[in-house]
């Protein structure tokens, strides 16, 4: 586990970039950005703290709030955009309730989906890790309506739309 202190050793932090403060293995440019661009499987950037690959955007967390959450969410979804106010402490639920609407998605709306058998569209979502059926709609708006009105309701602040 890496510590505050470390991060502090280590790196400068701006505008969601950090760099290199110190040379710890004699290939460090000191005042270079840290990770240059490279991005692990997930899309987000990385950077090697003492031989470990941490995500940048946690290590900028640890860096500026001195502890480090189960999670850190990126509250605008974009998974590069590493700026302090982009970046808030949340749960592995938190986290999946700000996801971006997978790309299997059928509908094009979240927490939509056709229902051959009814030949209408459904809402559901989850709540406290439950699915919570909303309803069956003829008209897709009204079924994204009534989604969007229930993200608002019980995600609140991780609620994403899009």
């Amino acid at each position: 586990m890496i510590t505050q202190a470390q991060v502090l050793e280590l790196f400068d932090y701006k505008d969601g970039e950090l760099y290199w403060k110190k040379n710890t293995d004699g290939k460090r440019v000191i005042g270079s950005k840290a990770g240059g661009d490279c991005l692990n499987s997930g899309g987000r950037k990385t950077v090697s703290v003492y031989g470990k690959r941490c995500t940048a955007s946690r290590v900028i967390f640890l860096h500026q709030n001195g502890y480090l959450p189960f999670m850190v969410d990126h509250i605008n979804g974009i998974q590069t955009d590493n700026r302090i106010e982009n970046l808030r402490p949340a749960t592995h639920l938190e986290n999946n309730r700000n996801a971006r609407i997978r790309k299997d998605n059928s509908s094009g709306c979240k927490n939509v989906s056709w229902r051959k058998d009814r030949k209408k569209w459904s809402v559901a979502i989850k709540i406290g890790g439950k699915r919570k059926n909303l309803g069956c709609f003829v008209d897709l708006e009204l079924a994204d309506l009534v989604a969007h009105e229930a993200r608002d309701l019980y995600h609140k602040d991780f609620a994403r739309h899009k």
